[in-house]
């Protein structure tokens, strides 16, 4: 299990796209502890979603952590554009186009914070060399590009796997767990080491004041899946 507490990051990608600023305040106000942006290229995934222009509008209205998740085939394109939107992390794909070196590097020259995401069907190796130079490490729980999917319990082992790595290296690099997080997944993830979960369905399905799902979001996580 992480030896971190459970961090929730309010995917937007399930949130009112007709009020996305009210849906920003709604998570703020409810506890999250970071904005999740899904930004989806029609290629690396079919998707399309939104670009910097959604982040730069959102990007006033809370003061927490706004992660960037580029699901594109050419991080090194566009995370210029998304840093200066006003992304704090920018997580590229392990599996995109460009080398994921030169892509934290770029990152981090802009002045953030560079993660790297692999999907379900990555091994743990391709993201080993990486390791010690990012941010965030982010464990796709599903399939990149879409949204309402059940979560694959196969992954767990991987994250668990990666946990054990990073920890031997003795580094504070934090494992994101992204995809069908809820209630019944979160505790799980946890206790294979995920550690800033990322969830959208399980926030956004509920109406009114988040700050009950946030708490029982929390607590089903620090309780492990027991």
């Amino acid at each position: 299990m992480s030896a971190h507490p459970p961090q929730i990051s309010a995917s937007l990608l399930n949130a009112d796209f007709a009020r996305l600023g009210d849906e920003v305040r709604r998570a703020v106000d409810g506890g999250v502890d970071s904005i999740h942006l899904d930004v989806m290229d029609g290629h690396f995934v079919e998707r399309l979603t939104i670009g910097p222009v959604v982040v730069q509008a959102v990007r006033p209205l809370a003061s927490i952590p706004y992660h960037t998740h580029l699901m594109v085939s050419q991080p090194l394109r566009l995370s210029r554009a998304f840093a200066d939107a006003g992304s704090d992390l920018i997580v590229a794909h392990v599996e995109a186009d460009d080398d994921p070196s030169e892509v934290i590097a770029a990152i981090h020259g802009y002045g953030r914070a560079a993660g790297l995401a692999l999907n379900p069907e990555t091994p743990a190796e391709a993201v080993l060399p990486y390791l010690d130079d990012i941010d965030l490490l982010l464990v796709m729980t599903v399939h990149p590009g879409r949204g309402g999917q059940a979560f694959i319990t196969d992954v767990l082992p991987k994250i668990a796997e990666l946990r054990a790595e990073i920890d031997r290296r003795g580094l504070s690099l934090p494992i994101g767990v992204d995809g069908g997080v809820n209630l019944e997944t979160i505790g799980p993830a946890h206790a294979a080491g995920g550690e800033v979960m990322v969830a959208g369905w399980a926030l956004y399905r509920e109406a009114g004041d988040l700050s009950p799902i946030v708490q029982a979001l929390r607590a089903a996580a620090s309780a492990g899946g027991a």
